[in-house]
């Protein structure tokens, strides 16, 4: 069974019954709607049902307001068609996926813990792993309502491996059931990939890589593909961080230790009665301190909590007028 879903003014596509939200189903029809972090965290995929009947699957999500749901605004992310439909929303073609999304049994393979608070975990699916570095996934786990974004820290590989960096958040349903409830051997519904700061291959900028906290894994992908390509850009890695605690995750770069990367790492709160002598403080600064003028010389890609992609776009765009077709990060809330 499928309904058929109109856009105002626009194409028609049919959604699956069974899809879980109007947003994957217009993905998987190559539909281009708008959306970032498809959980309901940033609203990007906000629209107006104009006729039909949608399920609203988390009505407090933070990616609309009050002034928001008092107009009549929903989330593509968290509606799912329960029949035909008219929808009022601008398609932009830049939302298509640059792989086509998929929906999977994932098994869990193998669990390593990098840091007290950070772990590394792949799953694998009966097909080859294709998505783009820096991309994420969506991960369904029976602790958790709804869907969690992750993102890969390895590359595509026949294969079939998904390996994921994930930090614990405490009270977090999702990473507390990755921690303590998933099991080896467990499977869970994964779905992806899904995101727009995958590493792009058309220029010949040098690339920067700017990280804080679990936002490492998908920095960590994209500085593993392009040091895996042929071309001689550099990548210059920044990773912010909290205390010498945090560190072990780093040894991950020493892996890819060539002449082509430059690694700096930038701790917020480094412990005062243990040994540091690198930078301290927001690892955006760091970047600017290290860099130096002019920046629109690169293509900058970043991950992490909410203030530092925040900070990070000021002073890019704002301060440093770098064009926004340099610029890479989805956003996370």
């Amino acid at each position: 069974m499928e309904h058929r879903i109109t856009i105002e003014g626009g194409a028609q596509f049919s959604v699956c019954a069974e899809e879980d939200t109007l947003l994957r189903g217009a993905l998987r029809a190559d539909v281009g709607l708008p959306h970032e972090c498809s959980v309901g965290g940033c609203g990007a995929c906000r629209f107006e049902l104009v006729e039909g009947e949608m399920a609203t699957l988390w009505a407090l999500a933070p990616g609309l307001t009050d002034r928001d749901r008092k107009r009549g605004k929903r989330l593509a992310c968290q509606s799912r068609p329960l029949s035909d439909c008219t929808i009022r929303v601008r398609c932009d073609d830049s939302y298509l996926p640059v792989v086509a999304p998929a929906r999977w049994r994932a098994r869990l393979e193998g669990r390593r813990m990098l840091t007290p608070d950070m772990s590394e975990f792949t799953f694998h699916v009966p097909s080859r792993a294709q998505f783009r570095a820096g991309q994420y996934a969506l991960l369904y786990l029976s602790e958790a309502q709804g869907a969690r974004a992750y993102s890969m820290s390895n590359l595509p590989n026949s294969e079939g491996l998904w390996q994921f960096i994930v930090r614990r958040v405490p009270g977090g349903a999702g990473s507390n059931a990755l921690f303590d409830s998933l099991q080896i051997g467990d499977q869970i519904a994964m779905d992806g990939p899904y995101g727009h700061a995958w590493l792009r291959d058309d220029n010949a900028r040098d690339i920067v890589c700017v990280a804080g906290g679990s936002g490492f894994a998908p920095m960590l992908s994209i500085a593993r593909g392009a040091l895996a390509q042929a071309d001689k850009r550099r990548v210059h890695f920044f990773y912010g961080a909290r205390t010498q605690a945090d560190l072990s995750a780093a040894a991950e770069l020493d892996e890819l230790a060539q002449q082509r990367l430059n690694t700096s790492i930038v701790l917020s709160s480094p412990e005062p009665s243990l040994p540091w002598q690198g930078a301290t403080g927001f690892v955006h600064a760091e970047v600017e301190r290290a860099l130096g003028a002019p920046l629109d010389q690169h293509e900058f890609y970043f991950a992490g909590p909410p203030p530092m992609i925040e900070a990070v776009q000021e002073m890019l765009m704002q301060k440093h007028r770098v064009p926004y077709n340099q610029i890479h990060f989805d956003r996370f809330v």
